[in-house]
């Protein structure tokens, strides 16, 4: 999940079926988790249906480059980013809570149990962790940590490190880290190099893979210093940088760590080969394109179609100084949307949200606004296996009809599709449609504007931080307003964003987030079930509350092979769709990447994730002949 970068906040999980009602009932989460992973023995590593691809002592991943040289600086502006983390702004180190404005990029500053494998889709391999080793039940996870494992400090990482940081995290971490701690019972050390965490055994089948790669912090310096954003004091990690130089809100700069304990290890070796990694802040994308084109920025990667068509034609770029690349991207599923907020009584009825769905012409905003550089997306798991198309096959099928007279009778037939309109910008069918749909809705027009049956006006405010979503309200804007929608768009400072974000204060926003390869019950709750809803700092933006949801998103969970779970995930992108929660805006196959010219990189990208930090590096030559050595 971005981001982003992807959670209940002190919540009991409740039983399923107290959720779901019995009409819909499933059973309970299985007890063969991982159940063709030996048990009682020690492991280098874990993937959730298949064989691991790297052997015990494998000595480096395949997309690492250990040959690269070390040194030069990576000033650069991310596209993704975690937590309570702010592309804009900053004013706390802590970025593992939910309060406050973390820079992005913080997490390369800690080490985890076990990492994942940018070229498996699921896979997880040992690095704090020498091994792990599963209980007999499968609910309980023994982690051996490595004897050099090291804090910044040059203390040791111990297992009393390990079980105070995920009692931690489970208390008083942000949401986001919290959820996939639901039903973890136990974290308890067994000795000064092992660790256990125990769980319920209603826990998601996946859950340890995310779980074993959360950040590990120091006991000794959380006791001494404490766990909040009120101080712009890092937590000390072990991980291949730490913070150097930064001013609050301006710029923040990792250091890269010259002894890192993990540096020769198999997961760690080939990576991380900048001496410096700088983040400045713009107050928005504008000032940070800017800056590019100065050379204060030398790596972007351009989101908005303009201005990669229009805006590089500048003297870097004629003299080759800067080259424009565009870079395959990762195979995983991305929702990309404008969200509607349910908690908001307007947006509760799905006649509501179809009406302004019709309104968002994509083929005019395409045509006039983006280039035509964009497909429309439909789907909540666009560009993968898991996207619903046509009618459901016979495995979907059998699934929907459990939940008849349950699901959106729209989920039966032909995956929904957004309605395309006839380019105008004003497609009045569309609006006819939408006009009629409102009215059935209960709301009337009175002097220009829809009033519901208490007489109070329908408005929808947009809720933006930078003014170039203000482009959209050329055409949405006006369509909404033309069917009788007092609708608005309000520009607000990305701190005052990121906390009405947070506490589900907006009508509408947009939003991108990402899902990884194989996504399991933590990451699809986080967005989707009912336990979020209510739970400040989720990713559940719509406010989805579906029992049918739930049980899509608990089956999930279960699923026993990757067939088991992309039929299950298809008919879950029926539902949703169905529901129209979201309005699914467009998407790009490739990253559109703008660099000064001082950069090395191995042709060899990896397929699921794409840390540009981690994986290029400086060359002192082409730094020179270019002015930037």
């Amino acid at each position: 999940m971005s981001g982003r970068a992807t959670v209940p906040h002190g919540l009991p999980r409740r039983d399923f079926l107290s959720l779901a009602g019995a009409a819909i009932a499933t059973p309970l989460l299985p007890r063969d988790v991982f159940a063709n992973v030996e048990t009682g023995t020690p492991l280098h590593g874990l993937s959730a249906f298949g064989d691991l691809k790297y052997a015990p002592g494998f000595s480096r991943f395949d997309y690492a480059s250990p040959e690269a040289p070390k040194g030069g600086t990576f000033n650069f502006q991310p596209g993704y980013w975690y937590y309570n983390q702010n592309v804009l702004t900053f004013n706390t180190l802590n970025a593992f809570v939910r309060t406050g404005d973390a820079p992005p990029r913080m997490e390369i500053c800690y080490d985890s149990l076990m990492v994942r494998a940018y070229d498996e889709p699921d896979a997880i391999y040992g690095l704090l962790a020498e091994s792990v080793t599963l209980s007999d039940d499968r609910n309980g996870f023994t982690f051996k940590l490595r004897p050099e494992a090291r804090f910044h400090d040059g203390s040791p990482v111990t297992a009393a490190d390990v079980a105070f940081t995920y009692n931690l995290l489970k208390e008083k971490g942000h949401p986001q880290l919290q959820l996939p701690l639901t039903e973890m019972t136990e974290a308890s050390v067994e000795g000064p190099d092992l660790v256990h965490l125990r769980f319920s055994g209603r826990q998601s089948r996946r859950n340890i893979l995310t779980v074993a790669g959360y950040p590990i912090f120091s006991k000794a310096f959380v006791e001494e210093n404490g766990f909040d954003s009120s101080r712009l004091v890092p937590v000390l990690g072990s991980g291949p940088y730490k913070v150097g130089r930064f001013s609050a809100g301006r710029y923040v700069e990792y250091e890269r760590v010259e002894d890192y304990w993990a540096r020769d290890l198999g997961p760690a070796k080939g990576f991380n080969h900048f001496d410096t990694i700088r983040l400045d802040f713009y107050r928005d994308r504008n000032a940070g394109f800017e800056a590019f084109k100065k050379g204060d920025v030398y790596w972007r990667e351009e989101f908005t179609s303009r201005v990669w068509a229009t805006g590089y034609d500048f003297p870097a770029i004629r003299d080759g100084r800067v080259v424009q690349v565009e870079i395959p991207g990762e195979k995983r599923p991305q929702l990309y949307g404008l969200v509607l907020n349910q908690r908001r009584e307007q947006f509760k009825d799905v006649r509501v949200r179809e009406a302004i769905s019709l309104c968002f012409d994509f083929e005019w905003t395409n045509r006039n606004l983006f280039y035509d550089a964009y497909a429309r997306s439909h789907s909540f798991f666009e560009r993968s296996p898991y996207m619903a198309e046509g009618e459901p096959s016979p495995e979907e099928q059998a699934l929907l009809d459990r939940f008849r007279g349950e699901a959106p009778e729209a989920a039966f037939g032909e995956a929904v599709k957004q309605p395309v309109s006839d380019g105008s910008g004003r497609d009045r069918n569309n609006l006819r449609r939408a006009r009629q749909l409102l009215t059935e809705a209960g709301w009337t027009p009175r002097d220009g504007v829809l009033h519901n049956e208490k007489g109070t006006r329908f408005t929808l405010e947009y809720l933006v931080r930078d003014e170039l979503f203000l482009r959209q309200d050329a055409s949405f804007g006006e369509n909404l307003r033309a069917i009788g929608i007092d609708a608005s768009t309000r520009v607000v400072d990305a701190s005052q964003y990121q906390s009405r974000q947070n506490a589900f204060d907006f009508d509408m926003i947009s939003m991108a987030i990402g899902l990884t390869a194989t996504p399991d019950a933590n990451g699809l709750e986080q967005i989707f079930h009912s336990r979020t809803a209510g739970v400040e700092g989720s990713y559940n933006f719509a406010g989805t509350a579906d029992p049918v949801v739930d049980a899509l998103v608990e089956i999930a969970g279960e699923a026993k092979s990757r067939d088991e779970l992309t039929v299950t995930l298809k008919v879950l992108d029926r539902v949703l769709r169905a529901r129209r929660d979201w309005i699914p805006n467009w998407h790009l196959t490739n990253h559109r990447v703008a660099h000064w010219d001082m950069f090395g990189y191995s042709d060899n990208k990896p397929d699921y994730f794409f840390p540009v930090e981690s994986l290029w590096w400086f060359e002192a030559e082409k730094a020179k002949a270019i002015g930037k050595a």
